[in-house]
């Protein structure tokens, strides 16, 4: 495999086993084209022999807003609230039917359709920004071609050979410097041409000092946007009619960026200085040849993925055969550990690839999106997918590439102000399940699937978890706790008190499954998880004493979690579950993962009842449905089921139409496959290979709790427990031979192998080994 060795090395990976690569060039953007970020910009590159296209976005591109609709208000229906109580009586009297109706009639979020633009509605959607097309000139034959993506170097490469002459590209994100670099080189002086396309409205292009500019904007809303890129070569440059031709080249470098207009500031979310920030970066790469940007995003990459190292021994690591046949015949039965840790190590270099502090969030398809009218939007989806994409977050330690995802999540706290205030009548702040860049945090224009005032919930325990991993209590005092608190006043304004006395969420959806219920349990456990960690917060914090009973009274009076008619956990305050259904949200479970209300120790009848739960629902389902049960056989320490899960999501798949049931695999391009492409099962999967082998979830730093027998011999280093702990294992024989804890706090810890618990002493920053008896 001589032909796929890249120029740059040095990682602690087995580089070659952690390469995706293909003997042919991509045709299909979602299923074959490789991803490429620096954090801000996400390109997929297809590798194309006499013209290359390298499609990007920058991830505040986005239509919609005010700017699309005059009556853009986000969502906000005025006064929405004073039906509840109608809604209310009538779920009360047994009338879903007349509820619902109702709920449906004045719940729903407003939206404007813009009419001769797209998308439809003033929603808005991501948006792609355009595509570079590179033309090569070549003469004869291609041979030996081979175009791939090292993970270990965050480094995408094409090469082939025509006649004697060897042609190699080199491509890759670069976040302190802010550009995505494209290198091209051959053996021989070769012509090449440049040209931007895009679907959206140019203002001007201009080509001077080496750096090319398109200014534009968005026909759906006006936002502007600007596109650059600083052009090396040895060769001699013309510009015309917009492309620019290098002739007589033996090499040719493309430092590119991008920028909007786009702030991430309620009410307006506009007023960045685009093309100044172009200018600085163009600027800041003037005397930075390929080899330093090449270093300089080396050295940056590999600070963040060189943290942890997965290896599985005793078994075929090979990377002989290309990626996409390797993915069929692994789903065919040969057994392929490295395929299995490519997989793991590809979330983390996605993470790392499309969020990155300075950055807007990732959205539905992280940075990477070829549509100006995507599917779902590409938006914020609130009712698991976006959270989803940042499980590994923490784990994995990556905690740095949280950051945007927790900006995002304060950014909609005062527009959320509004939408607990006008649709539910509460204090403190909400988002439902349809998320975009311009504060929609109203419901859905339609019901069930557009009513989740969980969102909020969910949402603000990625910044209790960020404090549990991290311990930043500064971080905690200033910026989590404000939004934890408000989160909850809104569940302890809009829990209403049931026969039984207990606090229930009426109305309310599971979402996007079933009708209008006096009380989805997924709002309950919420409600139950969102006020447990506000409290906790309380305590560490030693602030708020009279708001700390309070939320301790109303959290012990939340509707407890129930156990239904045949064994089942149940989805709703009504004993009304289908075990015939195969639904792809199991949403009753978030209680098992990602909360902690219910675990094999502390509760093993509902950890029962969730078994028999997921046992129904079946071990098929969309990408990230399967990536979710992952994570919840992980919790409920079964290895081998959650292996299987991890298996099927490896099904190949090429379908990149919707299917929202059995669809559910993986595309050549190892993206998630709902289908279409959304990124959450990629990261649920990482997020679950690691839960099966480290969880701490419960104050327990558990070891192996859920490992496989399909790997009995292994390592992995530098996982993160809560608590701030870096944790090293290593197994032979499916049993624990050594682990290795750090930790950033001196205290003590409580440490589980199997059914061994001990409490270890860890002084800060000190390493200390231990074997299987602790």
């Amino acid at each position: 495999m001589a032909s796929l060795h890249l120029t740059i090395r040095g990682s602690a990976q087995q580089a070659q086993d952690l390469q995706l690569w293909y003997q042919q060039p991509a045709e299909k953007w979602m299923t074959q084209a490789l991803p490429l970020g620096n954090g801000y910009l996400g390109a997929m590159f297809f590798g194309g022999i006499d013209k290359e296209r390298i499609q990007f976005t920058e991830g505040s591109l986005w239509a919609g807003g005010k700017g699309a609709h005059p009556e853009y208000n986000f969502g906000i229906r005025e006064n929405a609230a004073k039906v509840l109580p109608t809604i209310r009586a009538l779920l009360a009297e047994g009338k879903y039917k007349e509820a619902h109706q109702l709920a449906n009639k004045e719940l729903t979020g407003q939206i404007h359709q813009t009419k001769g633009k797209t998308p439809a509605i003033d929603f808005g959607a991501q948006q792609t920004m355009g595509d570079l097309m590179v033309t090569v000139s070549r003469k004869g034959e291609v041979a030996d071609y081979s175009r791939s993506l090292d993970l270990a170097t965050a480094t995408g490469s094409v090469r082939y050979k025509v006649g004697k002459d060897q042609y190699t590209r080199s491509y890759f994100g670069n976040y302190p410097s802010k550009v995505m670099v494209y290198h091209y080189t051959c053996t021989s002086p070769q012509t090449y041409t440049i040209a931007f396309q895009t679907p959206h409205v140019k203002d001007h292009e201009a080509f001077e000092n080496q750096v090319y500019r398109f200014g534009g904007h968005l026909q759906n809303n006006g936002q502007a946007f600007e596109t650059a890129y600083q052009i090396r070569t040895d060769g001699k440059l013309s510009f015309k009619d917009g492309s620019l031709s290098v002739a007589d080249a033996h090499y040719m470098t493309i430092a590119h960026t991008a920028a909007t207009e786009y702030r991430l500031q309620f009410p307006d979310y506009k007023g960045h200085d685009y093309q100044k920030d172009n200018q600085m970066t163009m600027a800041g790469i003037r005397n930075k040849d390929f080899k330093k940007l090449q270093k300089e995003a080396l050295t940056d990459y590999q600070s963040l993925f060189d943290r942890v190292q997965f290896s599985l021994s005793n078994g075929p690591q090979s990377n002989a055969l290309p990626t996409d046949q390797r993915l069929a015949a692994h789903y065919q039965g040969t057994v392929d550990l490295g395929l299995e840790r490519l997989y793991f190590q590809y979330g983390r270099y996605l993470m790392i690839s499309g969020s990155r502090p300075g950055a807007i969030s990732m959205n539905l398809q992280g940075k990477w999106n070829d549509s100006t009218d995507p599917p779902w939007a590409a938006d914020f989806h609130a009712n698991i997918n976006l959270q989803m994409i940042y499980w590994p977050a923490e784990i994995t330690n990556l905690s740095e590439c949280h950051i945007p995802y927790l900006d995002l999540t304060q950014s909609i706290v005062e527009p959320g102000r509004l939408t607990a205030k006008h649709f539910f009548g509460t204090k403190g702040w909400v988002v439902n399940t349809m998320l975009n860049a311009y504060g929609f945090t109203s419901p859905g224009w339609e019901f069930p699937w557009g009513f989740f005032p969980g969102g909020a919930g969910w949402m603000s325990r990625h910044l209790w978890e960020h404090y549990a991993f991290t311990k930043d209590k500064e971080f905690l005092q200033k910026k989590a706790y404000p939004i934890l608190k408000e989160a909850s006043l809104f569940w302890m304004d809009y829990l209403t008190k049931d026969a039984q006395g207990y606090l229930i969420s009426s109305p309310s959806y599971s979402p996007e499954h079933g009708g209008i219920s006096m009380g989805a349990t997924m709002d309950h456990q919420i409600a139950w998880d969102l006020l447990s960690n506000t409290y906790k917060a309380t305590q560490i914090l030693n602030t708020d004493a009279a708001f700390a009973a309070q939320i301790k009274e109303v959290k012990d009076r939340i509707q407890p979690n129930q156990i239904g008619s045949w064994g089942q956990l149940q989805e709703w305050k009504e004993d009304k579950d289908d075990s015939t259904s195969r639904h792809r949200h199991v949403s009753h479970l978030y209680g098992l993962y990602p909360g902690y209300q219910i675990s094999p120790n502390s509760s093993p009848d509902l950890a029962q009842a969730a078994k028999v739960t997921l046992n129904a629902r079946g071990d098929e389902g969309t990408g990230w449905s399967l990536a979710w049960k992952i994570n919840f056989w992980s919790r409920l320490l079964d290895g081998d089921r959650a292996y299987q899960l991890f298996h099927n999501l490896l099904k190949p798949v090429d379908q990149a139409g919707v299917n929202m049931s059995n669809g559910g695999g993986s595309y050549a391009n190892l993206l998630c496959a709902h289908p279409p492409f959304q990124l959450d099962g990629n990261m649920g999967a990482t997020a679950g290979i690691a839960e099966m082998l480290l969880q701490s979830h419960n104050e327990v730093i558990h070891l192996l709790p859920a490992l496989p027998s399909a790997w009995p011999d292994g390592e992995m280093k530098g996982l993160k427990a809560r608590g701030n702990v870096t944790v090293d294992q290593k197994w032979e024989d499916g049993q624990l031979v050594q682990v290795r804890l750090v930790a950033q706090e001196t205290g003590t810890y409580t440490i589980q192998y199997k059914a061994l618990v001990k409490e270890i002493r860890l002084t800060k920053n000190k390493a200390i080994t231990l074997g299987k008896e602790l």
